[in-house]
């Protein structure tokens, strides 16, 4: 029996747009490049042979069109690992729901989703600009959890090493670690990639353990982050969306990874605020390989 999707659970605007999207099902293209910038989509869409449309809601900027002759389209997500689950969403019901019927469609539509984004650096090797595929990424926002199959997915060992080492506050979410897709790994990833562990932290300061006016509940959970090993894999950087997407990803069938110029060392308290040149050059590589 096909399940069908009821108005409160999918919006659908009058226009036949996807709900905070704005997107068509006819405009959505199976190669997605995913930006938190609303300003760097025309960035990657300058990039393009042929644009053919351009949607703009709220921080969800969309221009899609071909490069070299592949159909392709740039999609902001905004900040935050919460965005994330908005867009993968409403992007799998554009490619796996029949909006005129509401029925999920038995043959299923596979997206590749490239992110490209900044990054804080946790490790002394990182040095600024360095690209870093989150090959697995660690999610502290809990996104995931709300899933079913969440564990079926994710790297249950490498979470249980993690909270014993850290030691773990049971107020904050339980974090999941999940793998990029390996193949679109090793289609974007060569040897001027790192290949990283990322955090996918639930905000900017406290939660990526900045501390301004307010003091944080666990001082010390950056060093022993720092210093956490797994099976050799040490975690390299901080960003906000690597673990929603690759996870949520992974559980709806879709390719998915993200790859994050370093804008700032974390453990040498560096920070390059001129890095656009450096994530034009990576927008550049992520379209030639996708």
């Amino acid at each position: 029996m096909k399940k069908i999707i009821p108005e409160s659970e999918l919006i659908i605007n009058p226009d036949g747009s996807v709900f905070h999207l704005h997107l068509l099902p006819e405009q959505l293209t199976d190669r997605i490049i995913l930006v938190g910038d609303p300003a760097r989509v025309d960035m990657v869409a300058s990039f393009f042979d042929t644009k053919t449309f351009e949607v703009s809601s709220r921080e969800f900027h969309t221009i899609g069109g071909t490069y070299k002759g592949k159909p392709i389209m740039c999609l902001s997500h905004g900040i935050g690992p919460d965005n994330i689950d908005i867009v993968i969403n409403e992007l799998d019901a554009l490619a796996n729901i029949d909006f005129a019927t509401r029925e999920v469609r038995e043959q299923k539509r596979v997206l590749t989703m490239v992110r490209i984004g900044t990054s804080g650096g946790l490790q002394p090797e990182l040095s600024l600009g360095t690209p870093v595929i989150a090959e697995k990424s660690i999610g502290f926002d809990g996104v995931l959890n709300y899933y079913a199959g969440r564990n079926d997915v994710a790297d249950l060992e490498f979470e249980k090493a993690l909270c014993e080492h850290t030691g773990w506050n049971p107020l904050w979410a339980k974090p999941y670690v999940v793998d990029a897709d390996a193949e679109l790994v090793e289609q974007i990833g060569r040897d001027d990639m790192v290949r990283g562990n990322t955090i996918s932290a639930v905000g900017f300061y406290g939660p990526q353990g900045r501390e301004l006016r307010l003091p944080l509940s666990n001082p010390n959970l950056n060093r022993r982050i720092e210093e956490f090993e797994h099976h050799g894999r040490r975690i390299t950087n901080y960003e906000m969306e690597s673990a929603p997407l690759a996870g949520l990803g992974r559980l709806m069938g879709h390719r998915c990874m993200t790859v994050c110029s370093i804008i700032a060392n974390r453990f040498k308290t560096e920070a390059n605020p001129n890095y656009k040149q450096g994530i034009r050059d990576l927008i550049a590589t992520v379209l030639e390989r996708i």
